[in-house]
């Protein structure tokens, strides 16, 4: 069966109606879910995978990945209209999405995530159906040494995320790395930084950190500035939609991100966390209006958004065909898999070709779900931002609260949540980038982990990370992004102090 007659295929039995309320269901369910922060596809497909053991296996399949999908349309909702990420991949649409929120312009910032979800899950099945053999045999081929040069050089590249000068992001990034070391070390299992208290033995939550950085402290200069958060008014439909210059400068990040999110979604890395940062961070170096992201830019929405939405495609490849869950909700929808019977990897595509060509046509059938469901609730959405102050702020922090202990159910994040508001309420005075700190969490104990790793395997030789060609290769990128950086700002600083030289010889 080619992969064309496949996905035809599966087109079939995913529209049939049992199949079809089973991708609306979970698109659904993961859109609400994905709203309340912490909370993420991992909580709606472990509450659902115990009703899926009742039903066909292609059913209880295609409503985990429409939870997966919607969920992450979720999170970025809150991102925008609150500034408060409903997960780890929705913090970047925090960056312009609720920029375009203090102008006025929350609707279209809803709209375009929407339909770059859709561009992005479009592209993302093309590329899972033609590409998906290959690239999960070069996935494969990553070892330590290319995944260490890999997250070093983005912890490096992407310092200045958020704009300004290479110090300023990198200040924030290297407070966002220690506080990766808090909690057990990968190789002796011993605590860190954790103070007696067990409860930090598992790390900093980084949704709970997230949460306290930019939700709480965008409280606190909502309270200090009344003028600038007052009641929106009343918007009339169409300006609820992005203009067509909008959607013009959308379309050209839609097809970045959706070829970013969908190579991350092969590696062993947080995909769709990874993924949109590094989009954001493409869209600031190639886009004609980079001055404008991290002000409200279209493409500092669209960007990211897509390989959101493409990595949660991508990283169905080496699930399905490997039978590798690089992520907790992955996981989830291999071990519907196992208890319905089914052994996910190379073979499911020849023993159960009905499951995998469902589950891919599913998840395409559930993004336009997430179109349909989403552009006429852009509106709804949008009501939210009339709520009056004085109930819109503690029902923010109760959500804050809420999602950020529903995580792990544990009062430690409340705590995490209240001191990284302080934090983020003083970084963000001081004029430091909040994103370059998230970045250094996120990184931070992903290269400490291929570093134990490679230098084990190396004998402690460091040479090790650049024993391969690829690992090499990375290296080099990040030298030449790094000197790119530094080398103007050293010319510039040396054209200042030749200038009263040459102004003395003129005299």
């Amino acid at each position: 069966m080619s992969a064309l007659d496949g996905l035809l295929y599966g087109l079939g039995l995913a529209l049939t109606p049992e199949l079809l309320l089973a991708a609306f269901a979970g698109a659904l369910a993961g859109t609400l879910i994905g709203v309340l922060p912490g909370l993420g596809p991992v909580a709606g497909a472990a509450l659902v995978l115990p009703v899926t053991f009742a039903y066909e296996p292609a059913v209880g399949l295609i409503m985990i990945a429409g939870i997966y999908l919607g969920a992450q349309y979720g999170g970025s909702t809150t991102s925008v209209l609150l500034n408060i990420p409903g997960d780890e991949s929705a913090i970047v649409a925090t960056f312009d999405g609720h920029e375009m929120t203090k102008r006025g312009r929350a609707g279209a910032a809803l709209a375009i995530m929407a339909v770059g979800s859709f561009v992005a899950g479009t592209v993302g099945l093309v590329l899972l159906v033609t590409m998906a053999p290959l690239l999960s045999d070069i996935a494969l081929t990553f070892g330590p040494a290319e995944f260490f040069a890999l997250t070093a050089g983005g912890l490096i590249a992407l310092a200045r995320i958020a704009g300004g000068s290479l110090a300023a992001g990198l200040f924030p990034m290297i407070i966002g790395v220690v506080l990766g070391t808090v909690g057990r070390e990968a190789a002796t299992s011993y605590n860190r930084f954790t103070f007696g208290m067990l409860d930090l033995s598992l790390g900093l939550s980084l949704v709970s950190v997230a949460v306290g950085l930019y939700g709480l402290s965008e409280l606190v200069f909502m309270l200090e500035d009344g003028n600038r958060h007052r009641k929106p008014r009343h918007v009339a439909l169409r300006e609820l939609l992005p203009t067509r210059e909008e959607w013009r400068r959308a379309c050209a990040p839609w097809g970045r991100g959706s070829f970013i999110g969908f190579v991350f979604g092969l590696l062993p890395v947080p995909s769709a966390t990874l993924s949109t940062f590094t989009s954001y961070r493409v869209e600031k170096a190639v886009s004609r209006h980079r001055r404008e992201i991290g002000k409200g830019a279209v493409e500092g929405i669209a960007g990211p958004e897509a390989s959101n939405n493409s990595a949660a495609i991508g990283s169905l490849v080496p699930v399905l065909v490997l039978g590798l869950p690089f992520s907790a909700t992955l996981a989830l929808m291999i071990s519907a898999m196992v208890v319905q019977g089914i052994q996910p990897g190379p073979l499911l595509i020849t023993q159960h070709p009905d499951i995998f060509w469902s589950v891919v046509a599913a998840m395409y059938v559930a993004n336009v779900m997430l179109l349909v469901l989403n552009l006429p609730m852009v509106g709804m959405w949008v009501r939210v931002l009339r709520t009056p102050r004085h109930l819109l702020v503690p029902l923010i922090v109760v959500i804050a609260m809420i999602g950020s202990y529903g995580y792990q159910n544990n009062m430690i994040d409340i705590y995490v949540v209240l001191a990284a508001g302080v934090l983020g309420y003083v970084l963000r005075k001081l004029g430091f980038s909040l994103a370059s700190l998230l970045v250094g969490l996120v990184l931070g104990p992903l290269i400490e982990k291929y570093l134990l790793q490679g230098l084990y395997l190396g004998a402690g030789d460091p040479r090790y990370f650049v024993s391969t060609p690829l690992a090499g290769a990375v290296v080099l990128v990040v030298l030449v992004v790094v000197g790119g950086a530094v080398v103007p700002k050293m010319r510039g600083s040396s054209s200042r102090n030749d200038l009263p030289s040459r102004e003395g010889d003129r005299l």
